[in-house]
């Protein structure tokens, strides 16, 4: 059938041959760096400490940041990102490394667009050196993807903000030096919520690590504590009040990285599933020539090609300016359905041999539930595509 990782994906005609030379350079370093370990990796329960230096010196943390603050922005655009998380997803992870190794994708734009210059030079060169490393911290244990009415309360005394509550299912959140935090300073509703840039040596903060999970094994993942803690003013991220505002501008890009990750995990299932059919004899012929088998193939093939090119509109949009959260919404969706659907069949066909730990089919179905979950789950994606229509 000559379907592989590659020969799957549809051809885009935005990407150039510096988009194409980026790809082959980032397969090399993953090749070397990451996918020889990451079945130790899972089984661990975490990314070793040197891997923050050895991403940082390949460039890979510094992607698409400000080149005051050490990052590499000059020609970078959402396509070199596009292709991070499509080559994580050849490999066999779903989210595990990214959600650690490249959190502060997500908890590092607050501060870059938000904060004051002395914090951002501060905080973005250290954590683009894979010096510190920081987290993003929305998610109570009262309530996940209701982030207009989270609890955690941030009390103006003086020069500094009194901390209390919780946070949870927080990915870097063991490791992390600062944990880009929502809160409360206001009222009821998303109106009165602000952004902290919160400190994690600060006396009052405690955490736990959640190291029962379904999927991303190799995630650091805890639940961050808040007992008085004092954060100065200067740590406000935005203005007071307007932290929502601060999230929703967040929320793109991390949905956004979800979406081409899960679609190549979906690329990555039908390589598996072929290459095994294709070599499984079963009654006298190759799994492959079985009606059934080759149904489940394409089957497989036509969601991803639909997939893939929504997301080249929706990332084609973004570059231009133009994209709503409507359509990235129904895109997630799209993704984590297509990714699951793959991920089961692929699963299907290759039998037992996907029941045991150790191959990539195996991790990436374990690690569908997280996917259409985190980031805003299914079911709160079509009621904000609904309300972004008119509904």
């Amino acid at each position: 059938m000559a379907l592989d990782f590659d020969s799957a994906a549809l051809y885009n005609e935005k990407l150039g041959p510096e988009h194409h030379s980026w790809r082959e350079h980032l397969r090399k370093f993953l090749a070397v760096e990451v996918e020889p370990f990451m079945d130790d990796w899972d089984e661990s329960g975490k990314i070793p400490d040197e891997m923050w230096k050895k991403a940082a010196d390949f460039g890979l943390l510094q992607l698409g940041y400000p080149e005051e603050f050490g990052g590499i922005s000059e020609g970078i655009d959402q396509h070199y990102l596009n292709i991070l998380s499509e080559e994580l997803g050849r490999i066999g992870s779903a989210g595990g490394i990214a959600s650690t190794l490249l959190v502060h994708g997500i908890g590092l734009p607050p501060v870059v667009n938000f904060s004051p210059q002395a914090i951002k030079e501060q905080v973005v060169p250290a954590v683009l050196a894979g010096e510190k490393r920081i987290s993003l911290g929305i998610t109570e244990p009262s309530g996940g993807s209701d982030v207009a009415n989270l609890t955690t309360t941030a009390r103006r005394e003086g020069d500094f903000y009194i901390v209390n509550g919780s946070k949870t299912f927080i990915s870097g959140g063991m490791g992390a030096d600062w944990i880009s935090t929502a809160v409360r300073t206001g009222g009821e509703g998303g109106g009165g919520i602000s952004m902290l840039l919160i400190p994690t040596h600060l006396e009052g903060v405690s955490r736990t690590p959640l190291d029962k999970k379904q999927g991303w094994w190799c995630s650091d993942t805890a639940t961050i504590y808040f007992d008085d803690v004092k954060v100065p003013v200067d740590h406000l991220i935005g203005e007071e009040g307007h932290g929502f505002l601060v999230i929703l501008n967040n929320f793109n890009n991390e949905r956004l990285a979800m979406i081409v990750n899960m679609e190549a995990c979906a690329r990555c299932c039908l390589a598996e599933a072929v290459s095994w059919a294709e070599q499984r004899m079963t009654f006298g012929k190759p799994l492959s020539k079985h009606q059934v088998i080759r149904h489940k193939i394409t089957q497989m093939k036509q969601r991803i090609n639909a997939t893939q090119a929504y997301t080249q509109h929706v990332t084609q949009a973004v570059i231009e300016g133009r994209s709503n959260f409507g359509d990235l919404a129904l895109l997630k969706v799209q993704a984590s359905e297509t990714m699951e659907f793959c991920a089961r069949e692929a699963s299907q066909i290759l039998g037992g041999a996907c029941y045991l730990r150790g191959n990539k089919v195996e991790r990436i179905y374990r690690e569908v539930r997280v996917n259409a979950i985190g980031g805003g789950s299914e079911e709160i994606m079509r009621d904000l595509a609904a309300g972004q229509y008119g509904l």
